[in-house]
C-alpha cells in the first residue's frame, strides 16, 4: 500500500535531510501514480505499479528540457529514489506547482485559450531524440487505428445502448488522415486532473508520464471532455492544427469513451465518459 507512511519511511532512508517534512498526499491521486506533497516545495510521485515505471523515468529524463521552453510551469525533478525493500520501483521528488486543480466550471474561454497556447509551444520544442510514441505511453501519439480492435469490441458489448452507426461514422473518419509533418511533442494526457489554475487562468501543467513525439492529435480530445460552446471554439482555434488533425482527436475521444462505457478501462464513476461520448457524437468542432 502507498501511504504516507511508507512516503516518510523511504525519505527519511534516502533523503534524510528532508525527513522532517510533512508528507501529505494530494486530494486527487492518479491512476497510474500516488503523488505526496513533501513540506511545502517540494512533492514525491511514486509509480502505483511495475508498468507505470519508466513513464516516471521519462519524465525524469525530459522534464528538464521542456521546462525551459514552455509559457508555463511544469513538474521540475530535484531528486531520484531508488527501490527499496518497502517499495520496489524507482521514484521522485518534484518541486511542489501551486495551484488548483481544474474544475468544471473553469471551461472558460480564457482558459480554453490559455491552454491551446500551450499545447502549440509545446509542438514547438525540438524532438530531436524524443520519445516516440509507443507501449510506453500507451500509444498516444500514434494512430488511432492501434486502437480499432478495442472500439469493435465495446461497440459488441454495449449494443443498442449507444448508436452503434454513427460511433462506426465518427471512428471511420478518424481513420482516414494521417499525420504529415514531422513528429512533434506531445503530451499525451491533456486532463482536468493535469491541469493546475490559478484566478481562472491555467497555472501549470503536470503529468507528464504519457508524452512522447509524433501526432498531437490525442491532446486535443479535452475539447469533448471538457470545454463546451464557445470555449471548445476557442481551444479549437488558439491549439490549431488542421482539421484531419481534429478528425484522429474526436476517433481518440470516441475510443476512450466507449472502452469505458464497455468496462475495459477505469470505472466511469462521475459520468465523464458517458457526457463525453455525447459530445463527440453531436459536435465534430470542424
Amino acid at each position: 500500500m502507498i501511504d504516507a507512511d511508507l512516503v516518510r519511511a523511504l525519505v527519511r532512508e534516502q533523503f534524510p535531510a528532508w525527513a522532517a517534512l510533512a508528507v501529505t498526499p494530494v486530494p486527487r491521486q492518479g491512476w497510474d501514480n500516488r503523488t505526496f506533497r513533501l513540506g511545502d516545495e517540494l512533492s514525491v510521485r511514486l509509480p502505483s505499479a511495475e508498468g507505470y515505471v519508466a513513464a516516471v523515468q521519462k519524465e525524469d529524463r525530459w522534464l528538464p528540457a521542456l521546462a525551459g521552453r514552455l509559457p508555463l510551469p511544469i513538474p521540475e525533478p530535484v531528486a531520484v529514489g531508488a527501490p527499496a525493500g518497502v517499495y520496489p520501483f524507482p521514484w521522485s521528488v518534484r518541486r511542489w506547482l501551486p495551484g488548483d486543480v481544474l474544475a468544471a466550471s473553469d471551461a472558460t474561454i480564457a482558459l480554453a485559450e490559455d491552454l491551446g497556447g500551450f499545447l502549440t509551444a509545446l509542438r514547438s520544442v525540438p524532438a530531436q531524440g524524443g520519445p516516440v510514441g509507443g507501449r510506453h505511453c500507451f500509444y498516444r501519439g500514434c494512430h488511432p487505428s492501434v486502437y480499432g480492435d478495442g472500439v469493435q469490441e465495446a461497440l459488441r458489448t454495449l449494443g443498442d445502448t449507444v448508436d452503434t452507426a454513427a460511433c462506426e461514422r465518427v471512428w471511420a473518419q478518424a481513420l482516414t488522415s494521417a499525420w504529415q509533418g514531422p513528429p512533434v511533442w506531445f503530451h499525451g494526457d491533456v486532463a482536468a486532473g493535469n491541469l493546475l489554475t490559478t484566478g481562472g487562468r491555467l497555472s501549470a501543467v503536470i503529468d507528464f508520464g504519457t508524452c512522447g513525439v509524433g501526432d498531437p492529435a490525442c491532446d486535443l480530445v479535452i475539447a469533448w471532455t471538457h470545454f463546451h460552446g464557445p470555449s471548445r471554439r476557442a481551444f479549437r482555434v488558439a491549439a490549431g492544427l488542421p482539421d484531419a488533425a481534429w478528425r484522429r482527436a474526436r476517433g481518440w475521444a470516441l475510443w476512450k469513451a466507449l472502452v469505458t462505457l464497455a468496462g475495459a478501462s477505469s470505472p466511469d464513476q462521475a459520468g465523464v465518459q458517458a457526457r463525453t461520448l455525447q459530445e463527440v457524437l453531436r459536435d465534430p468542432v470542424v
